[in-house]
């Protein structure tokens, strides 16, 4: 199995090449990597998830960990396979389409071309709670930057309640919802020393608007 590959980006039209030492590996790849990569000549590293035919081996590449991620989840859905998840991550940043799916938000996932009605409905159905813990893990590693809010709100959550619960309003923040119905979710929330932040995070979730 190849799991990755750094040599030089030879560009062919649309397709996308990576020579190392003379060997040239042919790799697909989202409009999302495609956008990120360095020009014809320069020195490239891609991850690889190596998919094995009985006619074939395809290789599919991504410039960054996250949508790695969200690819691997992705192909984990029924009638989901990696050419149908690299379209659907050519539709979106990783972290919007995660977003989308951990909101359950079956209209916003139908806009990203790829994904009909009945592949979002799944989408949820299978992912959501992966993609929850998804976004805070990203968050979390510093890797995705929370959306912006008005001057002070995540500030006075910090300063005056438990830091847990201002890690919860940052993640729900990051998941798309508004800063003012973030803050209503955790105001409710009992914290105590066995309190974890992903169990504070799935209550919360459970009484935002959907």
């Amino acid at each position: 199995m190849i799991a990755r590959l750094e040599g030089t980006l030879l560009r062919d039209g649309d397709r996308v090449i990576v020579d190392c030492q003379g060997v040239g590996y042919e790799v697909t790849c989202s409009a999302y990597t495609v956008a990120s990569l360095p020009s014809h000549g320069e020195r490239v590293v891609l991850r690889v998830y190596t998919q094995m035919r009985e006619t074939a081996i395809a290789l599919f590449g991504f410039h960054d960990a996250h949508e790695r991620d969200l690819f691997d989840l992705l192909i984990t859905v029924k009638n989901v396979g990696p050419s149908t998840a690299i379209a659907i991550l050519s539709g979106a940043g990783p972290r919007d389409i995660a977003a989308l799916i951990a909101r359950e938000d079956v209209p916003g996932l139908t806009k990203i071309k790829g994904i009909g009605k009945k592949t979002a409905e799944l989408l949820v159905v299978e992912l959501r709670e992966k993609c929850e813990l998804l976004v805070l893990s990203w968050n979390a590693a510093g890797g995705i930057k929370p959306g912006a809010a008005p001057a002070g709100t995540v500030r006075t959550a910090k300063l005056t309640r438990h830091p847990l619960l201002g890690e919860v309003m940052t993640a729900l923040i990051n998941l798309g919802w508004r800063p003012a119905e973030a803050e209503g979710a955790v105001a409710e929330l009992p914290v105590d020393e066995s309190s974890t932040l992903e169990a504070l995070l799935r209550q919360a979730l459970r009484s935002m608007p959907r």
